[in-house]
């Protein structure tokens, strides 16, 4: 199943993707209080929500609704910084024993064919195509061996990069969560149709040039340690994100350096899931 979060006649909602259309589900189920994908996920809906869809009709076209980012309200956005092999070498440094991880915000992605934002105060907007995945189901001190029970779905994320704030500090955040810098999307397909994230395919283009190109089972930590190592930090509550890092080929670590610009379109393509696209804008005065 393919959910997303969106807005459709100025109405913020979510549903499923079916036969080219979307099945309204924050419509179909205002009455039960789950007017967000969010709350469908803390309330253990989805197999209910399923059943809803595989018996529905859709209610809007595709091109009738604007995407949101998959969650747009997550209680944590927690990334994974050099969780490659050829992204740590590119960048000079060395594998850390635990993984590396940062904070986002909600105000700082936006969702599939919505623009990114080139801030007014740099240049340096690079790209990281990543897969994204949402907690389905609470916890804390989650045992990798079950962490994947604990998993929704998956999605594609462009983690847009404010280089040279991201190197004012020893500290990412600055670079990593400019308001509309990145973007998440098009929707989540749920662990039914992807059981085993580490045998997906991920591609990042450029205005149509392959730029990243990696498969999921080269991650250093792979996802189930992720989640049991950041659920031994805090605990994971459903609709919180969990990036899990870009691989080489970065626009910073390129000669000479490749940035997005005003104008170009660049695309997070993952097996499984379908192709996040965006195109870019510069930030308005």
């Amino acid at each position: 199943m393919k959910l997303l979060s969106f807005t459709v006649e100025g109405r913020p909602s979510y549903g499923a993707v079916k036969d080219n259309g979307v099945v309204d589900l924050g419509m179909r189920l205002a009455a039960e209080g789950h007017t967000t994908l969010r709350q469908l996920l803390e309330a253990n809906r989805l197999v209910d929500a399923a059943k809803l869809v595989a018996s529905a009709r859709p209610d809007h076209a595709l091109e009738k609704i604007v995407f949101a980012p998959v969650i747009p309200d997550p209680d944590k956005i927690i990334c994974v910084g050099l969780n490659y092999r050829d992204h740590v070498a590119e960048t000079g440094r060395t594998i850390t024993e635990k993984p590396a991880l940062f904070a986002r915000f909600a105000c700082s992605h936006v969702g599939h064919l919505q623009p990114l934002v080139k801030p007014k105060v740099s240049d340096d907007f690079d790209y990281e195509g990543e897969l994204a995945l949402v907690v389905g189901k609470a916890g804390r001190h989650i045992p990798a061996g079950r962490a994947l029970d604990h998993v929704a779905g998956y999605a594609c994320y462009n983690e847009g990069s404010i280089r040279d704030w991201q190197r004012h500090t020893s500290q990412f955040l600055a670079g990593k969560t400019f308001a509309d810098s990145g973007s998440f999307g098009p929707w989540l397909v749920t662990t039914d149709d992807i059981p085993d994230p580490s045998k997906l395919t991920l591609q990042t283009r450029l205005n149509g040039e392959v730029v990243q190109n990696t498969t999921t089972d080269l991650l250093i930590t792979p996802v189930p340690e992720l989640i049991a190592y950041i659920s031994t930090i805090c605990p994971l509550a459903p609709g919180d994100v969990i990036v899990t890092g870009t691989p080489g080929g970065v626009g910073a670590k390129r000669t000479p350096p490749l940035w997005m610009r005003p104008g170009d379109t660049v695309e997070v393509e993952i097996s499984g899931i379908g192709a996040l696209r965006n195109t870019v804008v510069a930030e308005s005065a």
